[in-house]
């Protein structure tokens, strides 16, 4: 941590800053001797310093503390009496404010007997006029000795370091694995669940019977005593569903936050309620993030793939946190990156999301045909998806998909028992009306939500197969023939799944001046997270060269290879009566993708011709337009 002493000129910061910190054996860095020589003698001389002055020395001392705080911490003795000078020096998570306050007599009778120092005493009227009073930190009176106020700002410290680190709301799956995952880690804790009578009792208090020995843990069942065990800055991380739950605690929690504080979201909120929340909790002078967690109570439990968007001061509070409990990647690197303003982070969770439908979904359909159209069995495709595992097309996907086929109840295969209605939480369906919106190309993993949606609709899909009695023919004869063409046609849907995903970040990021770090998405995206894989890791040096995948070399090289063997899957499919629509949508997508010249040169003439649109022409100056009576007289 690192403790700034400040206050106006005379209050003793100098003193006071050197006996703390030999009080706590850390270093002691007087702020006024990084003036440059021009600023000290217009202070001798009596003249105020401009912004133009101080800002410049100011953020001179912020990169300093940085490299203070990896050094073990430091006491600062530092004017910094303005608010938007203290923002300033807000680089770094763990910092105490300690304002030092006396009465202006008790200050001009120092200055007065002050011989040596270039603060010219004519300034305290000034530097009087300029201190803002924050609401934050601590104010101590230098009516004491110096020895005594060191010995009131150690005992505010030992009575900091009582209080937890770090507090989590909500006790579900993914709240309970990171808080234990940061116990783990020795953060001080304390844990917060809501007391519903007959419904959630003691739930966090259960967390700790379940869980012994977890001394730096303290559990609550009420929000008032949670709050006051915090530190100050208090950060809270939010583990709850999204939606208005989200706000009503919002709304709970204000009454406990000053200036300076920080929530976290930590669940799947809709990026643009995100926005609406830190625009609002900024009015507050309250710090917000909005973070995407990936990676299922595992992931949360021993390493989650984390994507924090939203105050960039705010993620700096809880950086060092996030960074020990994250995935590592494989350079050994924390799989967490700070992604962007407002609901950034959200955004991006939104799309891995997706990318997530479309990954479940090319894999639902490999599998089907590979039971039904070439009637293999169980072990047999796990075989042969086990060998995929040892190529490039290794994903964390295909890995659980093994352990599902191998598993068996009764000597029969487990998920030949489970009923063929897919869920789903919402996520997929934003990024498709977030792809309508932005006018983004999203057939592919748009037919990964349909699919879903296709299914829920089990007792219709009953009744119209009675009717209809579809003939599904297999095609034992070419196994291995069509099993080469079917692995090929897999890598390539997910080469044109990954596309679709990043291009609506593309959109989206340069609509929204986010400057959204593709390479580092991707980095992040490369463990802890559900589609983690092999091509994920390629991706990272991909984006450092070009932000659209379909135009990279490597990928053009791969689908010219792939295209046939997808297209012959999906016709062989569907001639034999088995519904493909990720891998349909994905050779379609691809297909119109790569057409320089498309049908739309009609729809262009049509709506002319019915509305009065206009179109443009090849042959004419781009941006002229055309309108034509196209019906003969």
């Amino acid at each position: 941590m690192i403790i700034v002493l400040y206050g106006v000129t005379g209050c003793g910061k100098t003193t006071i800053g050197a006996l703390l910190s030999a009080q706590l054996n850390v270093p002691f860095y007087d702020g006024d001797h990084f003036h440059p020589v021009a600023n000290k003698q217009k202070m001798n001389a009596g003249i105020p310093l401009t912004d133009e002055d101080r800002i410049p020395w100011l953020k001179n001392i912020a990169g300093n503390m940085i490299s203070w705080e990896k050094q073990g911490g430091a006491v600062l003795a530092c004017s910094a009496l303005n608010e938007k000078y203290r923002k300033i020096l807000k680089v770094v998570p763990q910092i105490h404010w300690v304002l030092l306050q006396g009465s202006k007599s008790l200050i001009k009778s120092r200055l007065a007997s002050r011989i040596g120092h270039f603060m010219n005493p004519a300034l305290l009227d000034s530097q009087m006029d300029t201190l803002e009073i924050p609401d934050y930190g601590w104010k101590v009176s230098v009516k004491m000795k110096p020895e005594n106020v060191v010995e009131e700002i150690t005992k505010k410290l030992s009575t900091m370091e009582s209080k937890s680190e770090i507090g989590i709301i909500g006790m579900g799956v993914m709240g309970k694995n990171l808080a234990l995952n940061l116990a783990d880690h020795q953060t001080s804790l304390s844990i917060y669940n809501r007391h519903l009578p007959g419904k959630e009792e003691k739930v966090a208090q259960k967390v700790l019977e379940a869980n012994p020995g977890l001394s730096q843990v303290r559990a609550f069942g009420q929000l008032k005593p949670f709050m006051e065990s915090l530190q100050s800055p208090k950060k809270v991380l939010m583990m709850i569903p999204a939606g208005e739950v989200i706000d009503h605690q919002i709304d709970e929690l204000l009454p406990f936050m000053n200036p300076g504080d920080l929530l976290v979201d930590g669940g799947n909120s809709n990026y643009k309620d995100t926005n609406t929340r830190s625009r609002f909790l900024k009015e507050k002078d309250l710090l917000f993030v909005g973070m995407g967690v990936s990676g299922g109570e595992e992931g949360a439990r021993f390493g989650p793939s984390l994507m924090p968007g939203g105050d960039q001061q705010g993620f700096l509070q809880v950086a060092p946190f996030l960074e020990k409990i994250a995935a590592k990647d494989f350079k050994g690197k924390a799989c967490i990156t700070y992604v962007g303003p407002e609901g950034a982070g959200h955004f991006v969770k939104m799309v891995h999301n997706s990318i997530e439908y479309g990954e479940m979904q090319a894999i639902a359909e490999v599998y089907y045909l590979m039971r039904h159209y070439l009637a293999l069995p169980m072990e047999e495709i796990a075989a042969n998806f086990e060998s995929w595992m040892d190529s490039d097309m290794s994903n964390y996907l295909l890995e659980i998909t093994i352990d599902i086929l191998r598993k068996k109840e009764a000597g029969e295969p487990l998920l030949d028992k489970i009923l063929d209605q897919a869920a789903q939480k919402g996520t997929g369906g934003w990024s498709v009306a977030t792809a309508l919106e932005y006018g983004v190309p999203y057939g592919v993993l748009t037919e990964a939500v349909m699919a879903r949606n296709l299914s829920a609709r089990k007792p219709f899909r009953m009744i119209a197969a009675g009717l209809y009695t579809p003939e599904k023919i297999s095609g034992i004869e070419g196994k291995e023939a069509f099993l080469d063409k079917l692995q090929a046609a897999y890598q390539a849907t997910r080469i044109i799944n990954h596309d679709a995903g990043f291009s609506l970040m593309l959109e989206v990021s340069e609509k929204n001046n986010w400057n959204l770090n593709f390479s580092e998405i991707a980095r992040v995206w490369t463990n802890g997270c559900i589609i983690r894989s092999r091509l994920m890791e390629e991706l990272v040096d991909l984006f450092q060269e070009n932000n659209r995948i379909l135009l990279n070399y490597e990928a053009v090289t791969a689908l010219k290879g792939y295209q046939n063997d997808l297209s012959y899957v999906v016709g062989q499919a569907l001639q034999h009566g088995f519904s493909v629509p990720l891998l349909s949508s994905a050779i379609n997508y691809f297909l119109g993708a790569i057409t320089a010249d498309s049908s739309a040169n009609l729809i262009q003439a049509q709506r002319d011709y019915f509305g009065a649109h206009t179109y443009q022409r090849i042959d004419a100056d781009s941006g002229e337009h055309f309108h034509t009576e196209w019906k003969a007289k």
